[in-house]
């Protein structure tokens, strides 16, 4: 079979019978829908090689790059560093989602969370790098996590629910801050911390003028 020929419906049996023959035509071919399917389903059976992880991580289509990055949440051998840096802000999205997911990360990997947290252009990626520091739980990304309290609505809800992991006197603040956000469900997770946390309103400084 010829790989820009192979169908949806022939990679899919494939993925079935473990017809790595097809599987590899599948990904090699022109459409970037199959080769979507091809790679999640070589990853699947355990046959995802470094030429395949190479040849998604640079794919002209974004699809097949997003699927690299939901892949990578279980495969360290892909750059999510490099994937949080596509063009593409979806792609961008799923690679810090996928950095949250994984039991550790390297210093570049956590270097490469807290500069999008804090500095990329789509509020989407950053609301998902800030997510991936809080599950991370490191205190190498608490600054970035304070500093997205001050961002948009959805960011800062996400930055007020990864403050959870850390225990300081800065946090204590952040949330005590939140309390009277603009946003009732910043300020409803502040409260759920807080009471979490075993502090009442005085002790937090809710009624204070």
């Amino acid at each position: 079979m010829e790989s820009g020929q192979v169908t949806l419906a022939a990679v899919t049996l494939a993925a079935h019978d473990h017809d790595f023959a097809t599987l590899e035509a599948a990904f090699d071919g022109n459409d970037p829908y199959v080769r979507v399917i091809a790679l999640s389903s070589l990853h699947k059976c355990d046959a995802l090689t470094p030429r395949h992880i190479a040849l998604a991580l640079t794919d002209p289509e974004r699809q097949v790059r997003h699927r690299l990055a939901r892949i990578a949440a279980h495969d360290r051998r892909v750059d999510l560093v490099r994937l949080l840096a596509d063009e593409d802000f979806a792609v961008a999205e799923t690679a810090g989602w996928a950095l949250g997911e994984r039991d550790s990360v390297s210093d570049a990997e956590m270097q490469a969370l807290v500069m999008s947290a804090t500095t990329h252009p789509h509020p989407l990626v950053r609301e998902s790098c800030v997510a991936a520091l809080g599950s991370i739980g490191d205190e190498r990304g608490l600054p970035a996590i304070l500093n997205a309290c001050d961002d948009k609505p959805a960011v800062r809800r996400r930055a007020v629910i990864s403050l959870a992991p850390f225990d300081t006197p800065e946090v204590t603040s952040a949330l005590r801050a939140a309390l009277s956000d603009r946003d009732w469900q910043v300020r409803q997770a502040a409260e759920d911390l807080l009471a979490a946390a075993g502090l009442s309103d005085s002790e937090t400084g809710a009624d204070e003028p």
